[in-house]
């Protein structure tokens, strides 16, 4: 995710469920228009509209910005190449949860095997 000396830069992100675009703007130091821009580029970014369409942003899609904030601007990523990166992390993180989901399945026929030669 965000490496620890970036994240000194910025402001803690207080313990609230949702976020206006405005406040967002300001935890991550980017101009709204820019979150409005990498909403179209980056499909892991999708905040809640709600009334009137106005953007509600969760604490993951908070945290998710200020990745995009560093791979773009402190790593000099393009935005294809961020958006490249973060796929992949996601790639990762799926091959891992299956592999779990699989040792867990494994231990859990194991028991059954176990019960059924009884």
């Amino acid at each position: 995710m965000l490496e620890a000396g970036n994240n000194d830069q910025l402001p803690p992100i207080p313990g609230k469920r949702y976020f206006t675009i405005g406040e967002v703007s300001d935890l991550c130091a980017v101009k709204a228009h820019v979150l409005r821009y990498w909403e179209q580029e980056f499909p892991q970014l999708k905040p809640v509209k709600r009334r009137g369409n106005r953007r509600y942003y969760q604490r993951h899609d908070v945290l998710m910005i200020r990745q995009i904030r560093s791979l773009l601007y402190e790593h000099g990523f393009t935005i294809g190449g961020a958006r490249q990166k973060l796929s992949d992390a996601d790639a990762k993180e799926d091959v891992n949860q299956s592999k779990l989901i699989v040792k867990q399945m494994v231990s859990e026929l194991e028991g059954v095997l176990e019960v059924l030669k009884r």
